[in-house]
């Protein structure tokens, strides 16, 4: 069962809404009743007032964490605020932004003194949630008491956790409607009664041009999750705040190092998270420069494959022939690519990838019909496509077909077993190189034999395309891996 209690001291002394039927728990019960300590996958919100180390409110975050419950707030951060004027985190460029911020409004401002409350990360205030939600991540608390100081600079002199009972009117009502946004919707629909062991978060951009999940595989994605026994919820990159609330996370959204994607990943493995696509992955994958090194490190065969910088251009002519591909080391879905002819488109082609990156790949190009693709889980093959090249183009997409959109070449599925035993093959010893995630390689078959082109971390998975063969199957499989490894950590 996944469910939320509320713990205080005295039950009585403060009421939730009447819309929300939340059990408010004595705290001394959650430490001593053995109904609490064998409860699986419970949400606990420690509201106690009394949380200094070694008091009440200390042990039930505590205990909770002991239990495999999910507890707000954590004891890591009853910790990192138990001494309000040294805070073991950085807050240097939170203090930056905090001037930034205040600054600007420096005409509206009555007192060098600023003092107020987040709830769940928000603030009575628009303009301070930006801020409000930096804190958040750092002191992840049901409400937080922020004071703000000018000494020459604005800046953070304090932050303290807060229990219910100690709020004004106003900050009490924030308090209770923000349960009600966040809560009132699990709680009170009927699934929230099944027996599911535990939640995922499904992280997706519904705005994102080329998803690597289409609508009915998200779809698919969350109800082969309920089969295996999780409730499975779709989030996007403005929940960052709410990971503490699952116990897993599925990134299903186009992941690079340098944006959201990846801190949702370290963040939800900071907070013990079952999480694919993980950091590590993202790191490895998302660097083609990073690829090219593990390939030659482990010989595993690839085209030819050159690192440049700006100075070593000119020698690419010689070293690898005409035509060659040029790539930016984080690209994907063939975007960053570019093939040159010759001396002047390659010159071209330098000129504009060399905007964004000190490095460029270069390869020898391979031209071929088809690539491979293999779909791999924790080293085990799920998925084998064969991709066609667009129409009239050298790769699988082209980006510049038409105003419309990318096009695409054909494709063709088949099982894993009716694939070339020697394609899926080398497909595991590449995946095995970046860890034991969800990854798609990609292999082209030449006349040098194959060759592998690249490791995505977060592989295309389309109702209609790669589950073909499998169908509902595909889905079964990856969320069942997510329990594995979810009963794997509770053991």
């Amino acid at each position: 069962m996944s469910d939320y209690i509320l713990l205080l001291e005295d039950p009585d002394s403060w009421q939730p809404p009447p819309a929300l039927s939340l059990p408010l728990v004595k705290a001394n019960d959650y430490l001593t009743d053995p109904l609490w300590s064998g409860r699986k996958g419970l949400k606990v919100l420690n509201l106690c007032r009394d949380r200094e180390y070694l008091d009440i409110g200390y042990y039930c975050s505590l205990l909770a964490e002991a239990r495999g419950h999910r507890v707000l707030p954590a004891v890591r951060t009853i910790n990192d605020l138990a001494e309000s004027a040294s805070y073991p985190v950085d807050l240097e460029e939170l203090n930056r932004r905090v001037s930034r911020l205040l600054r600007r409004r420096q005409s509206q401002l009555a007192s060098t003194r600023l003092e107020f409350v987040l709830v769940f990360g928000e603030a009575p205030l628009v303009d301070l949630n930006p801020l409000g939600r930096a804190l958040y991540e750092l002191f992840p608390a049901p409400l937080l008491q922020v004071v703000l100081e000018q000494q020459n600079l604005w800046h953070v002199s304090s932050v303290r956790i807060l229990a219910p009972t100690e709020l004004s009117d106003a900050d009490s009502e924030r308090f209770s409607s923000m349960l009600q946004v966040r809560l009132a919707a699990r709680w009170r629909q009927p699934r929230a009664r099944r027996q599911a062991r535990y939640d995922m978060a499904i992280l997706h951009n519904p705005d994102e041009a080329m998803p690597p999940s289409n609508r009915k595989a998200l779809t698919n994605f969350i109800s082969a999750a309920r089969k295996e026994g999780m409730e499975a919820e779709l989030i996007t990159p403005q929940d960052f705040d709410r990971i503490p609330e699952f116990d897993a996370l599925f990134i299903r959204e186009t992941t690079a190092v340098n944006d959201h994607t990846y801190r949702f990943a370290r963040k939800a493995q900071r907070e013990g998270l079952v999480v694919m696509d993980d950091p590590d992955s993202i790191l490895r994958c998302g660097n083609k420069i990073y690829l090219a090194e593990r390939l030659s490190a482990n010989r595993l065969p690839a085209p030819k494959t050159l690192v440049v910088h700006k100075q070593a251009v000119e020698n690419l002519p010689e070293q690898l022939g005409f035509p060659m591909v040029l790539k930016v080391p984080d690209g994907s879905f063939s975007r960053g690519v570019i093939k040159v002819d010759d001396v002047d488109e390659l010159r071209r082609g330098v000129r504009q990838l060399f905007r964004d990156t000190e490095l460029v790949l270069a390869q020898a190009f391979i031209p071929t019909e088809f690539d491979w693709r293999v779909g791999l889980l924790n080293g085990a093959g799920l998925y084998v496509c064969q991709y066609g090249m667009a129409p009239g183009h050298w790769q699988i997409v082209n980006h510049s077909a038409s105003q419309k959109g990318p096009s695409y070449g054909d494709h063709l599925t088949l099982a894993v077993e009716d694939a070339p035993a020697e394609v899926v093959g080398l497909a595991v010893r590449a995946s095995a190189m970046m860890g034991d995630g969800l990854y798609g390689v990609d292999i082209k078959q030449t006349k040098q034999g194959l060759k592998v082109i690249e490791v995505n971390d977060n592989p295309s998975i389309d109702a209609g395309v790669e589950d073909t063969v499998l169908g509902n199957e595909l889905y079964r499989r990856i969320m069942a891996e997510f329990v594995h490894r979810l009963d794997q950590r509770g053991r």
